[in-house]
């Protein structure tokens, strides 16, 4: 298949010139005569093998367009596109410039054929030697599926990431495959079984093989437990019909699948500690007859460890996060309501400040049906990478997201919020309508929730200095001060009705 360039240039002569050259060598070439172009045309049509892309261009020059395009390729998970910046400036400082941003090479205006191939063909043929060396070290080779390293590292990130369903899959009575029917019959069952799981889980989702028979799915966007029945439904009737085909009718070995399922981030979003959870759960599929799933549930798990008195080391190291990502802690409805109230009590207690804000989103005209539900997902994945690692948020609605920034002036709190919503402007345009609301807690706030009544003390003291000290204290604090330099004082103030 012939390699797919794309040339971008403002000069329709350069254009033409660089897809004559590239076409009498066999390549497929797309001209286009602007950064904003090839931004636009890219998430419609896919990504090339390699890009010419000319520096200075009206509107966005080529440094900002590969700046704006590697933000795209790491949006949607996709390996950098090879670079060429075309170029007629001689200064060193902009190739150093482009290097230090991932460009893969420089080509002078006016371009030499032979100069343009040879650089072509270096980019291609370094691209290729990359692609099957990170191929050989993260893809198991039997099923395709991402291997066992491969996929802590890019769960590792999903979970932080994506909301979901992590499974632990075992392919259950596999081993009589292997001693009656050979190890070339266990291999096919074992890549008919990955096939299965691909198609079982949504698009978008992740697979891979830890090892033998057990397999791990992150199952994009599932978070009730009728889709993990209907997936493990799936997967045990599936089998046994792959199975049958493979060794016959008479194959008699309970072939089936067990789930061991956990949501993310309802229980989190540290993947080592999430593996461990669906795990668990695993077990308990397999010690109550297999070819089923079990979702993890912390309450159910703990009665189980009762015998294993924790200490407060285990309990942290369960309930922390190993590492704590830099953005956002987004929780579902449940899991934010206990966060929610003691925070508002952290609030009250100690006087600090923080903002409620309620982020509303509708279709924008000419927006599909289809494009709106992603964008309404990948909304919430802005707002988390938008923010600090204190705040949190939940999905109220589809269409809605409630934020709560803590600790914050009020005088910053609209900077956020215009921070969010034009950086998100810059990157999709106007395919959404961003409204929002919001809700800063003060000291009002506090004042409100403490209805504490005037409080009013009496100092009684023979001693002017005492009380001269004493009143200048509670003064201080907000009280009320009547000084009094006798007992005979005080009976006389509350008989008269004294307030």
């Amino acid at each position: 298949m012939a390699n797919w360039i794309m040339v971008v240039d403002d000069d329709t002569a350069n254009l033409k010139m660089a897809g004559h050259i590239l076409s009498r060598n066999n390549m497929r070439v797309t001209a286009l005569k602007s950064g904003q172009a090839l931004l636009d045309y890219i998430p419609e049509k896919g990504f090339p093998d390699l890009i010419l892309l000319d520096i200075k261009m009206p509107g966005l020059d080529g440094f900002e367009t590969l700046k704006r395009l590697r933000e795209y390729e790491k949006k949607v998970n996709a390996d950098n596109t090879p670079v060429i910046f075309l170029t007629a400036d001689e200064d060193t400082s902009t190739e150093t410039r482009g290097f230090e941003m991932g460009v893969s090479d420089f080509v002078r205006k006016p371009f030499n054929p032979d100069v343009l191939m040879r650089r072509i063909d270096n980019v291609m043929s370094s691209r290729s030697e990359m692609r099957s060396l990170k191929s050989e070290a993260s893809i198991d080779k039997l099923t395709g599926f991402l291997n066992k390293g491969a996929s802590e590292t890019r769960l590792t990130k999903i979970c932080t990431e994506s909301t979901g369903c992590l499974m632990m899959i075992d392919l259950d009575s596999f081993k009589p495959v292997n001693d009656i029917y050979g190890h070339d019959m266990g291999d096919k069952v074992l890549y008919g079984f990955a096939r299965i799981v691909k198609n079982a889980v949504p698009e978008g989702s992740t697979c891979g093989r830890l090892g033998g028979d057990e397999f791990v799915a992150f199952a994009k966007g599932v978070l009730n437990d009728s889709t993990v029945a209907e997936i493990t439904e799936k997967l045990n009737k599936e089998v046994v019909a792959m199975a049958k085909d493979l060794m016959g009718e008479d194959m008699d070995i309970p072939l089936g699948a067990s789930i061991g399922a956990i949501y993310v981030p309802r229980h989190g979003n540290d993947y080592n500690t999430l593996i461990k959870q669906a795990d668990k759960s695993l077990y308990t599929v397999k010690k109550n007859g297999k070819h089923g799933y079990s979702l993890y549930c912390a309450e159910a798990f703990d009665e189980d460890d009762d015998e294993q008195m924790p200490d407060v080391r285990s309990i942290s190291g369960i309930l922390g996060e190993r590492t704590i990502p830099d953005v956002a802690l987004q929780l579902d409805k449940d899991s934010f309501a206990p966060v929610y109230r003691y925070i508002i009590r952290y609030i009250i207690r100690n006087r600090v400040s923080a903002c409620k804000v309620l982020f509303t989103l509708t279709q924008a005209e000419g927006t599909t049906a289809e494009r709106y539900t992603d964008l309404l997902d990948e909304f919430g994945n802005h707002i988390r990478q938008s923010l600090r690692k204190s705040d949190i948020l939940m999905r109220n609605r589809r269409n809605q997201y409630f934020v709560f920034l803590t600790d914050i002036r009020e005088d910053s709190t609209e900077r956020v919020i215009h921070h969010i919503v034009d950086t998100w402007e810059e990157r999709y345009g106007k395919e959404l309508v961003v409204a929002h609301e919001k809700e800063f807690l003060g000291n009002e706030y506090e004042k409100k929730y403490n209805k504490k009544k005037d409080r009013h003390v009496i100092i009684v003291d023979d001693d002017a200095m005492n009380l001269l000290v004493a009143g200048k204290i509670l003064s201080a604090g907000g009280i009320r001060v009547t000084a009094l330099k006798s007992g005979q004082a005080l009976l006389n103030y509350i008989e008269e009705g004294g307030q």
